[in-house]
């Protein structure tokens, strides 16, 4: 049986890994192509397989760096649960892109990818020349309303049995909030949950819902606002807002947040995605993607 490091998932995933230690753990990435970088960034419960329709056609003339988050995809699970913090996840991505000193880049940004990314950019912005957003967001509290009835379990106490022990939450996370549920097939489910076969590799699953500021006292809320009041600085950068609007957790009154903090920004509207686009529409996303990129160059 092949180790999920060598794993292709029947060559749906193809790439190379690569692993940078630096961060006091083996922090996986993809890094193929060459050219100006494009930082592609997953949030919960996925990994970099999140973007193995757009890492082909867009390293034809770009660099693509794909992270796996610390605990999830093919990186290791540490099982010190206080490192599993926003401030924590943007120091461990900020190690790998300062080790790999990669410069005008292009950060597409997905769910927890968002304040994860927006941290590192608000801290070098001097490296940042675009910005791509797409369901995600870097408020506080919380901007997406009612917490949905999974978060919520999971922020409860019966969470730590839910997700680590009864492994309950990725499946119906992927299914219940992505609309062609026909795009995840046999092979991608079993993909996104090749990481998880133990409660202890669950871990950051249970940390990053728990992690969501919503008021002042929680771990993480001074770093997302932090975030938040430094996001200003973007209002020049070319920016990309991509929106899967039939998304339950980060609804279109998200988009218009980021709307009318960018009014610079050039929008698309996906009417039959949900919260995982890249699962709903991959094809015409890269294809807004790399006109954006085209337009400004």
């Amino acid at each position: 049986m092949l180790s999920i490091e060598e794993e292709t998932f029947e060559g749906t995933f193809p790439f190379p890994p690569r692993y940078y230690a630096g961060n006091g753990f083996a922090m996986h990435f993809v890094d193929v192509g060459s050219g100006e970088p494009i930082v592609m960034l997953h949030g919960d419960p996925t990994w970099g397989y999140l973007y193995r329709h757009f890492i082909p056609p867009l390293a034809r003339r770009y660099r693509c760096i794909v992270p796996d988050h610390m605990g999830m995809g093919k990186s290791d699970v540490p099982q010190d649960r206080s490192r599993y913090c926003l401030e924590r996840h943007i120091a461990n991505l900020e190690g790998l892109l300062l080790h790999l000193d990669v410069r005008d880049i292009t950060l597409v940004l997905h769910d927890w990818g968002g304040p994860v990314g927006l941290g590192f950019a608000t801290r070098h912005p001097e490296r940042i020349k675009r910005l791509v957003l797409m369901n995600t967001w870097a408020f506080a509290p919380w901007p997406g309303g009612p917490f949905p009835r999974l978060l919520e379990l999971i922020r409860s106490p019966r969470g730590e049995v839910f997700v680590l022990k009864k492994h309950g939450y990725l499946e119906p996370a992927l299914l219940g909030t992505t609309h062609h549920t026909e795009h995840l097939t046999k092979t991608v489910l079993a993909a996104y949950h090749a990481p998880f076969p133990t409660p202890e590799s669950r871990l950051a699953m249970l940390c990053w819902s728990r992690d969501i500021p919503v008021q002042e006292t929680d771990v993480s809320y001074a770093e997302m606002k932090r975030i938040e009041q430094s996001l200003s600085q973007f209002s020049q950068v070319p920016i990309l807002l991509v929106w899967g609007m039939r998304d339950p957790v980060l609804s279109p009154s998200v988009l218009q947040q980021w709307q009318h903090l960018y009014p610079q920004a050039k929008t698309h509207e996906l009417e039959d995605a949900s919260h995982f686009l890249q699962e709903d529409a991959p094809s015409r996303i890269v294809q807004w993607l790399e006109a954006f990129l085209r337009d400004t160059r």
